[in-house]
């Protein structure tokens, strides 16, 4: 018996088996049915199926954005040989067990999907173009004012478009042959603002109040009344994720700033003051100051209050940044040196020394701290006051904006030096000038060249600069006092000025005339010794300092020289015969 079922079932599946040639019937590729088709039929009927919608763009939404694509503009392309060739292989077999397998799906049918390729590059650009259209992010609600209306402006949420999963369904959806009535929707997540209209209701109603009549804000001598359009210049409406009202903005600050300045006393820092040799110290002084956050909060209460729309000023104690015992603690109490240098050049010259003066007057240096003229003066700038005078470039005389600044340099230098203090950068001229001490001046040049010196002592260093009548003084104070010995530069010419000669050509030939006598290359060197109060000594160092020469000039006559004249020949003058000296008698010896 089991045999005639074997035998029954065999016979069966062989009857449903049919052509391994052609497709099972009830075959579906993408939606379309392709049974009883031989796979180069199936093949071709698919690929003429998809040129036809190829070009037919799809419809796709996104949030509140729509767009349209074609297969064919993003590189959709079905791979129908491959879906064929697998649904081929769904319906094969062994004849009884592909006959089956053909049963199966003549009643409950087998679809197969091709795999899609894309062109990546025009996928990527399609996905930015919509995300630039989709995403945004959310925005809170915000009260904004008109005049002196409050309004409220609602929430929106945000919306970011999921870029992965849209991917996927945009190519599927332009590789399928069965084509959506309506618009593929994207997936698009949605992102709540955080603050919503309904939570600033409370913040609107205040703000409502806040402009509805005007405040007093009432001090111990005198009070001001502040306006509803001066209220609301001060007030900052909830934005940007926040929820509450508040006194506060740049217009807030800037009232806050003048009002301290009539209701408030600022405070006075302890000072130096110098005369001669001798130095005090200038008390400090407690002043007063508006405090701006609890004025600006008792404001914000008046402002909306219905009833009690009236706010006390808050003054705060104003501490100076340098109190009496700080500036004494300094240990500022004597004047450790004073050196002075006397105008010289233009007007526009002796401007920018006493501007450099007057910059670096009232400098502190710490102790172990270090002193930069470039730092003390700052940058010479036109925009400062400073003037264009002449300046040592190389070895050449040139106007630049600042010049004689290094006589400023030259008098701390000195300064410095008589003090006994550690000097760390010192450049000197390249040429020697004659009315500074031999080997004892110095040059800057922003922002290359600087002078510096270092605080070697315990105590702080005070720099003082004068502006005077026929020059410029600095004066060093301190709290340690020094002995300097100096020796005496002495000049030592180094071979001879260098000459550079100038054809002339309107100078006669053979002549020569000096433009400029030049000056000889040279060098110099001064010793310092320090010493200490109790004669210990501290230093002694030697500073030597070598001059570039001054080109002579010299003007070389080319002009060639003019023939002598002739002399004039007189009335009556007649040529004379010429001599035989044949005829001429020798004399004779006696």
């Amino acid at each position: 018996m089991a045999g005639l079922f074997a035998l029954i079932g065999v016979l069966v599946g062989l009857a449903f088996a049919g052509s391994r040639q052609e497709l099972a019937e009830g075959t579906q590729v993408a939606g379309v049915d392709v049974g009883g088709l031989s796979q180069r039929q199936a093949v071709a009927k698919l690929e003429a199926r998809f040129s036809r919608i190829a070009a037919e763009p799809v419809a796709f939404v996104a949030g509140d954005a729509s767009f349209s694509f074609a297969a064919n503009q993003l590189g959709v392309d079905p791979d129908w040989r491959a879906a064929v060739a697998a649904a081929g292989r769904a319906g094969d077999g062994f004849g009884p067990i592909r006959g089956y397998r053909r049963l199966h799906t003549r009643f409950f049918g087998a679809e197969v999907l091709p795999r899609l390729a894309v062109s990546d590059p025009a996928l990527e650009f399609a996905l930015d173009r919509m995300a630039a259209s989709v995403n945004r992010r959310s925005e809170s609600a915000k009260l904004v004012r008109r005049g002196l209306e409050i309004d409220v402006v609602r929430e929106r949420a945000g919306q970011r478009l999921q870029r992965d999963a849209a991917a996927r369904t945009v190519v599927r959806a332009l590789g399928t042959l069965d084509r959506a009535a309506g618009a593929v929707v994207l997936p698009v997540v949605t992102a709540h603002a955080p603050v919503t209209a309904r939570m600033l209701a409370p913040s609107a109603r205040q703000a409502r109040v806040a402009l509805s009549g005007p405040v007093i804000l009432r001090g111990a001598k005198r009070s001001f009344r502040l306006p509803r359009w001066r209220i609301a210049q001060l007030l900052a409406l909830p934005s940007a994720g926040a929820s509450r009202i508040a006194v506060a903005g740049p217009r807030a600050d800037d009232y806050f700033r003048a009002l301290s300045e009539r209701v408030g006393k600022p405070a006075i820092d302890a000072d130096f003051a110098v005369s001669g040799e001798s130095i005090q110290v200038l008390p400090s002084r407690n002043g007063t100051e508006l405090d701006v956050p609890r004025t600006a909060a008792a404001l914000r209460r008046a402002a909306t209050s219905r009833s009690n729309r009236v706010a006390n000023l808050a003054i705060a104690r104003a501490l100076p940044e340098r109190t009496t015992r700080e500036a004494l603690a300094m240990g500022i109490d004597t004047r450790m040196a004073s050196y002075k240098t006397y105008n010289s050049g233009t007007w526009d010259r002796i401007t920018n020394l006493r501007l450099g003066v007057v910059e670096l007057d009232g400098t502190l240096v710490a102790p172990g701290g270090t002193f930069s003229l470039n730092e003390a003066i700052g940058e010479r700038t036109a925009e400062r006051g400073f003037r264009s005078a002449p300046v040592i470039i190389g070895t050449k005389f040139e106007e630049e904006i600042g010049g004689g600044t290094s006589q400023v340099a030259t008098t701390v230098f000195n300064a410095a030096w008589e003090a006994g203090l550690e000097i760390t950068e010192r450049n000197p001229h390249s040429l020697y000038i004659s009315r500074y001490q031999l080997g004892r001046d110095a040059t800057v040049y922003w922002p290359s060249l600087d002078l510096k010196f270092v605080n070697d002592t315990k105590r702080w260093v005070l720099m003082k600069g004068f502006a005077e009548t026929d020059g410029i003084s600095v004066s060093i104070f301190g709290g340690e006092r020094r002995r300097v010995e100096s020796s005496e530069g002495t000049m030592t010419v180094m071979g001879s000025a260098p000459v550079k000669r100038v054809n002339d050509p309107t100078i006669p030939v053979g002549e020569t005339v000096v433009e400029a006598e030049g000056s000889s290359p040279s060098e110099t060197s001064v010793t310092r010794t320090i010493y200490g109060a109790d004669g210990e000594l501290i230093d002694e160092e030697t500073w030597n300092t070598s001059y570039k020469g001054e080109t002579r000039i010299e003007r070389i006559g080319t002009k060639p020289k003019d023939p002598e004249p002739k002399a004039p020949k007189k009335p009556g003058d007649s040529p004379k015969p010429p001599v035989d000296e044949s005829a001429t008698p020798r004399p004779t010896r006696p």
